[in-house]
């Protein structure tokens, strides 16, 4: 049974959508991947419709692009929606640590200590799924905050750094052991009940240096 036959509730264009979209951000599509709607008709089973309606709104969200508006590319990372992406990212993912650094619970604790060490483990060797971790990470640590309307803007930030680029570690695997010792001092000073001065200025700084490796890469 495909995919498409065992959504139901769902559009083909919604459930081609979601495939595509999947392929994008894992990185199984890269950028400049060509997208042969006919193909990907016959992959899915279904009509060239709906898949030409999933691929103009992949289009508009950014992470496809029309060649002379015929032939549809998974588009390269654009190095200034990155920066501005992560820059804000930065600064309301700190905000929201902090914040939540005094509500997070010993499990949530626990559990982003055993991501971070599933990192630790998989250093170098799968970036995409290293990528993922570290979302989940962050994720745990925010969660937290009591404030919903700074979540609200994070979780925004988030899904649109998702559409911006699928796997940053790829291209910056030196990053990735750095990345996990930022992740064990971020954890102490939680634990330890550190100011939330320092705990925002730690995790802004955490993620603007590896928007400056990137970068720089």
């Amino acid at each position: 049974m495909t995919e498409t036959q065992s959504a139901p509730g769902l559009s083909k264009s919604e459930m081609v959508y979601r495939r595509l979209r999947e392929q994008i951000l894992t990185g199984r599509y890269g950028p400049g991947y060509r997208l042969v709607l006919d193909r990907i008709a016959r992959e899915l089973d279904v009509s060239p419709v709906p898949v030409r309606e999933a691929v103009r709104r992949l289009e508009a969200e950014g992470p496809v692009t029309f060649t002379r508006n015929v032939v549809a590319e998974v588009a390269g990372i654009n190095p200034r929606d990155y920066a501005d992406a992560m820059q804000t990212l930065a600064y309301l993912e700190g905000a929201a640590t902090s914040l939540a650094a005094a509500h997070i619970s010993p499990e949530q604790l626990a559990h982003a200590a055993q991501l971070n060490d599933r990192m630790r483990d998989i250093q170098g060797s799968d970036p995409v799924q290293f990528t993922d971790l570290n979302e989940q990470f962050h994720r745990v640590l925010c969660e937290a905050c009591p404030n919903g309307h700074l979540l609200d803007l994070v979780h925004r930030e988030w899904q649109r750094m998702a559409m911006i680029r699928q796997s940053s570690f790829s291209r910056i695997s030196s990053r990735a052991a750095t990345s996990v010792a930022e992740h064990d001092r971020l954890l102490e000073l939680i634990r330890d009940r550190a100011s939330l001065d320092e705990i925002e200025r730690l995790a802004r700084a955490h993620k603007l240096r590896t928007m400056t490796e990137f970068l720089d890469a």
